[in-house]
């Protein structure tokens, strides 16, 4: 599949600048570096953006993130290598990112809150909204990913 656009992020600087920020800002927010990337994560899978998917696995496994948590991430709700924390904030994530399915309902919203201080409710949620951005980007414009894996393994 070849990309759309390739300068993308040239033809819209101050945009592409702003989402810079915005990363900046979530890398200070006090939020663990490694359930953001899980929400990053969950997200691109939920979104199916491969080069989102690419880095994130990267950035997580640099982070010291767990091999099988991070194959098992879809299937999250069915495995006990997640803490509560991480439930609240995975479910959060699936539901802003799936909004015509089920809306944000009270209850996932109550266990996020019983999880994470209004603060980091907020940062949360401007990294999920982030990615979502960041993956309806690359997948619209059909960002290439990685190919180093593929030149390792053949």
């Amino acid at each position: 599949m070849s990309p759309r656009l390739t300068n993308q992020f040239e033809l819209a600087a101050d945009a592409y600048q702003a989402m810079v920020q915005v990363e900046v800002a979530l890398q200070s927010s006090g939020v663990d570096l490694r359930l953001l990337e899980l929400v990053k994560l969950r997200v691109s899978q939920i979104n199916g953006c491969a080069f989102c998917l690419d880095m994130h696995l990267r950035v997580a496994r640099s982070l010291g993130e767990n091999e099988l948590r991070i194959q098992l991430l879809n299937a999250w709700r069915d495995s006990s290598l997640y803490s509560e924390r991480e439930r609240a904030a995975l479910d959060w994530a699936e539901c802003l990112t799936l909004l015509s399915d089920r809306g944000a309902p009270d209850e996932v919203y109550d266990r996020l809150s019983a999880q994470f201080d209004a603060r980091e409710q907020s940062y949360l949620t401007f990294a999920i909204g982030a990615i979502n951005l960041w993956n309806r980007l690359q997948v619209g414009f059909r960002a290439a990913h990685s190919q180093e894996a593929l030149r390792v393994a053949g």
